[in-house]
């Protein structure tokens, strides 16, 4: 009992969601996206831009995941928080009040 008692908790319990080395929920909506414009122009080259779009797509996503791959969370509690945490000049500011939707 001299030492405290560890748990080992597995890596794949730890790791972010991901799918293509990138985020699983951008992929997903990029794939169906390629595939919406492929099945609405029908064309030969409908089918190539909407390849060519989602290997584009694939590839941003993937460096972006390598960066970062919560990216996606934190960019979209930076746009929430941004009515709150204002752009300020100087210390001696305070924050803002806070919105009416997080009461």
């Amino acid at each position: 009992m001299s030492k405290p008692r560890e748990i080992v908790i597995h890596q794949s319990a730890n790791r972010p969601h991901l799918l293509l080395g990138c985020d699983r929920e951008l992929v997903l909506f990029s794939a169906l996206l390629s595939a919406m414009l492929v099945l609405a122009l029908v064309t030969w080259w409908g089918v190539v831009a909407g390849v060519l779009l989602w290997i584009l797509a694939v590839a941003v996503l993937s460096r972006m995941g390598r960066s970062d791959p919560m990216m996606r969370q934190v960019y979209l509690r930076h746009i929430r928080y941004s009515p709150f945490y204002l752009a300020k000049g100087a210390l001696g500011f305070g924050t803002a009040s806070v919105p009416r939707r997080w009461v």
